[in-house]
């Protein structure tokens, strides 16, 4: 049976390859993809735990119903089991804007001296850098992807300590630690003198997502308004320090191949035509006014939304996204995801984001992540 996961590829994510300095003054790393299939699978064994669960609480009245199966969210609270069926049914105005279970592409970064490597998710929608410390708790395990690669501070010369607070709170929990400060190294070439990040000591409200993922941490993208603990960005000290040859970054985000996340400008080889300027409307996330969202018979009129590289799903008011999805045929699960069979792939209609009076278009094939088997 074939199957098909509702999605926009416009993730970003984490891991990392090799890196090269060319004559242009840019600073590439390579993004490393995910496969579709892995996603899928992963899907739907969060899926099936859910199935499980709804069961469970069925046959006995008198459980609570707890859901486990959903990561946790940066951008809001996770929905609860509950809420997660009322979506499923269209009855619930919850939204989920963030899931880090879906993140599809990877890159590494190291911290330290002498460097200590880290696969992280490159993340517009968040400003802090966060990693796992030696001692971590909720973690990952070591048969699940090799385990995760965590910091251990006293093996650093360039160590500085902080000792502040970080926590996060999700839906399905909380991630704490504490602030340090040392060396971040990008792309092999650029060196971020005393840069303060978080050591995660609990990372169980990133839930399954975290544990079952490819990346370590976390390194944000977004602005200072966003930063816990007055930490400024990696980016914006690597401006500050004359580590890159201009405020910029760029992703090339490959189709079923590695990727390019580039600093201090962009890799015009990488594309065709003028790059099109969009006003930001908040220096916080990366959010910009949005004059029309169309697909099939759906048109959402003015809105907004936040370019978000740490996400591949659509995301959104649930109510929208159920438009959204009955225009072009998809059915919701118990996670408040959306399905499609593979047999009407070919014939979904494409999706449009209207950005300063001109239409982006998503082909309609590209608006699944596809398994079969």
């Amino acid at each position: 049976m074939k199957y098909s996961l509702f999605a926009v590829l416009s993730a970003l994510t984490t891991s990392f390859a090799t890196a090269q300095q060319e004559d242009d003054g840019l600073i590439r790393m390579k993004l490393m993809k995910r496969s579709d299939h892995e996603m899928v699978a992963q899907h739907l064994e969060r899926e099936n735990k859910a199935l499980l669960s709804a069961l469970e609480a069925k046959n006995n009245p008198d459980l609570t119903l707890v859901s486990k199966a959903a990561s946790a969210s940066l951008r809001g609270a996770q929905p609860s089991f509950e809420e997660q069926l009322a979506i499923a049914q269209g009855k619930s105005e919850s939204v989920t804007i963030k899931d880090y279970s879906n993140a599809q592409y990877y890159g590494v970064l190291e911290v330290g001296s002498p460097p200590q490597s880290f696969t992280v998710i490159f993340d517009t929608g968040s400003s802090n850098l966060w990693i796992p410390e030696i001692n971590c708790k909720n973690c990952g395990y070591w048969f699940l992807n090799g385990g995760k690669h965590k910091y251990d501070h006293s093996k650093s010369t360039t160590y500085q300590v902080d000792g502040s607070d970080f926590h996060i709170q999700y839906g399905s929990g909380d991630v704490r630690g504490s602030f340090s400060v040392d060396d971040v190294t990008l792309a092999e070439d650029i060196v971020i003198k005393g840069q303060k990040f978080a050591e995660v000591s609990d990372a169980g409200g990133l839930g399954m997502g975290y544990t079952m993922g490819k990346f370590d941490g976390i390194m944000g993208l977004g602005f200072e308004g966003l930063s816990l603990g007055n930490a400024e960005t990696v980016f914006k000290n690597a401006m500050d320090q004359g580590m890159v040859k201009e405020g910029v970054f760029a992703f090339a985000l490959g189709d079923k191949k590695e990727g390019e996340l580039t600093f201090g400008g962009v890799d015009k080889s990488k594309f065709k035509g003028e790059i099109t300027w969009v006003k930001l409307e908040e220096p916080k996330y990366w959010q910009i006014s949005l004059d029309n969202v169309s697909a099939g018979s759906y048109s959402s009129g003015k809105t907004n939304g936040i370019v978000d590289s740490g996400t591949s799903l659509i995301t959104g008011p649930s109510m929208e996204i159920q438009k959204i999805a009955a225009a072009v045929g998809a059915q919701a699960n118990l996670l408040g995801q959306y399905t499609i069979d593979c047999s009407l792939v070919p014939t979904l209609p494409q999706l449009d984001f209207t950005i300063n009076g001109k239409a982006w278009t998503v082909p309609g094939k590209d608006l699944v992540i596809q398994s079969g088997g």
